[in-house]
């Protein structure tokens, strides 16, 4: 039932400029234009890692030197009041209770795991070395607290060490401290190097980014909020086409989708963040090998404010769809909506009676902000908008950690931890001088790593949640689990089996988590 793309042999397999592989995608169906966007076409060079260079969006001195004097180093790194903090602790507490998360705090590194079926043969947990590891450096802050700012700290033996003192140093305000452990991290480590250097390179630059500048002057520096370049567009492409655990998580969703489509004549699916619309190319190749061909409507939120917004709009990849369903001769309808999300009423996205409603959200739900972030609750009251239009089939398909509710430092060791998983992951499938694999670090993973660092308060917009969350937050919108078949399970074990023997995979009964070796990365739900 899941169509799959062939899998990629060799690590000089995804050269999108040379055309040597094809991500399913007929260019036949691209004008000049729009292959130029599908295209890598940054260029770099093997030189010296240069911050400035290599990493354009942080905040180097060139950056600093426009920002306004109060935006630096003066504002409680947290943005937070002490009335604000303190309310902020007691909604932690009251999550931590309700969904028995009580690990995830300041004082523990992250333990979750879970026991993996015969597949696996073991649990997937954190590193015992990260556990540990993490651990040291927060019991090091809480003996510390006392430490002048003159007293030298003990330094690391690695630059790992280092890196993890630099963000307690943070995390106390020692800031003279924690700038010259920059400064001596950044002779050290490599965009160019093993992954180990690689994510080292760019954790310094969201600590740099989080010294730098803070508050109203972060995006500023750091663009964030600006609509992705397309260069950015292209990365982002990759990095779905080439990161198997992404391509599993819409397989997997795919999957559910088809399922629901038995028995149907008329199917709509509402997609709030289709992007390149990968997810769909590969559906309706599916679709056409299938006896079971309803008409099929695709409606696309095409919301002005959201990060992952194509340049121009829904409306090319929308044409591009359509084009491709009328090469398969399916009955395919594409409509575009423009509105914003947080704020969209049941009845813009113009569902029909007699047609079986989908929602899919793969690597959406986590930009919407929730009840830590303002008063108005937008995650939950998405969920429950999208509830009341009564789907048949809602399909999430999320990455797996915690940056929206835990603070500073274990947000720092749980970025560390799950990036280094996505960084090895990278390393085996494109090669180490591949142009694409450097673009999409740069312009996809380090940018989430920064905004997750550096950022605090509605700027923080990579609020990742773990599978736990998100089931309790669709169980309190209304939704009951929707069984994935045992046939959707076996076409994706098969897939991942074409793949290297350390991606990983466990099945629930609504879900699907995908690992790379120990480390969870990706999950895919269904509800109804």
């Amino acid at each position: 039932m899941i169509r799959s793309v062939s899998p990629y042999g060799n690590r000089k397999l995804y050269l999108l400029n040379e055309g040597k592989e094809s991500s399913g995608i007929p260019t036949s169906l691209f004008n000049n234009d729009e292959q130029e966007r599908y295209s890598a076409t940054q260029s770099y060079s093997s030189e010296s890692y240069d911050p400035a260079k290599y990493f354009l969006d942080s905040p180097t001195e060139e950056h600093l030197s426009s920002l306004e004097p109060e935006y630096l180093l003066k504002e409680n790194f947290e943005g937070l009041s002490y009335d604000e903090h303190k309310m902020r602790l007691k909604l932690q507490e009251l999550e931590h209770a309700l969904l028995d998360d009580g690990n995830e705090n300041e004082d523990s590194a992250p333990s979750r795991s879970m026991e993996i079926d015969g597949e696996w043969g073991y649990s997937v947990h954190e590193s015992p070395k990260e556990s540990s590891s993490y651990d040291s450096y927060v019991s090091s802050n809480s003996s510390n607290k006392e430490v002048s700012l003159t007293t030298p700290r003990s330094r690391g033996n690695t630059p790992k060490d280092l890196l993890f003192e630099c963000a307690v140093a943070i995390s106390e305000g020692h800031i003279e401290e924690a700038s010259n452990m920059i400064n001596e991290l950044r002779q050290t480590v490599s965009i160019d190097g093993e992954p180990s250097q690689r994510i080292l390179a760019y954790m310094v630059e969201a600590l740099a980014a989080r010294v730098a500048a803070s508050g109203k002057g972060l995006y500023k520096a750091l663009k964030c909020k600006e609509p992705p370049s397309k260069d950015r567009l292209s990365a982002m492409q990759v990095l779905f086409e080439v990161c198997p655990c992404f391509r599993f998580g819409f397989m997997a969703a795919n999957g559910a989708i088809l399922e629901a489509f038995v028995g149907e004549k008329n199917v709509h699916i509402i997609d709030f963040d289709i992007n390149q619309g990968s997810q769909y190319i590969t559906l309706l190749q599916t679709l056409a090998e299938t006896n079971s061909r309803p008409h099929l409507r695709l409606t696309g939120v095409d919301d002005p404010e959201s990060v992952q917004r194509p340049v121009g709009g829904l409306n090319h990849i929308g044409q591009r769809l359509k084009e491709l369903a009328k090469m398969l001769n399916l009955d395919f309808e594409f409509t575009s909506v423009v509105a914003t999300t947080a704020i969209i009423e049941p009845g813009s996205l113009n569902c029909r009676p007699g047609e079986a409603v989908i929602v899919n959200f793969a690597f959406q739900l986590h930009h919407m902000p929730d009840e830590s972030v303002s008063t108005v609750n937008q995650r939950d009251q998405l969920l429950r908008m999208v509830k009341s239009l009564n789907p048949k089939l809602v399909t999430v398909v999320e990455q797996d950690m915690n940056t929206n509710t835990a603070p500073f430092l274990h947000r720092f060791h749980e970025a560390y931890s799950y990036y280094s998983a996505m960084f090895d992951c990278l390393e085996a499938t494109l090669p180490r001088e591949s142009q694409e694999r450097v673009n999409v670090e740069k312009q996809c993973l380090a940018r989430d790593i920064v905004n997750i660092i550096a950022c605090e308060g509605e700027e923080r917009i990579e609020r990742y949640e773990v599978s736990g969350k998100w089931k309790a937050r669709m169980m309190m919108a209304g939704f009951r689990v929707c069984p994935i078949s045992e046939k959707v399970n076996d076409m994706v074990r098969k897939l991942i089996k074409e793949y290297s023997e350390r991606y990983k995979m466990k099945v629930e009964t609504n879900a699907i988590h995908f690992g790379w070796e120990d480390k969870v990365l990706i999950v895919a739900s269904a509800w109804m």
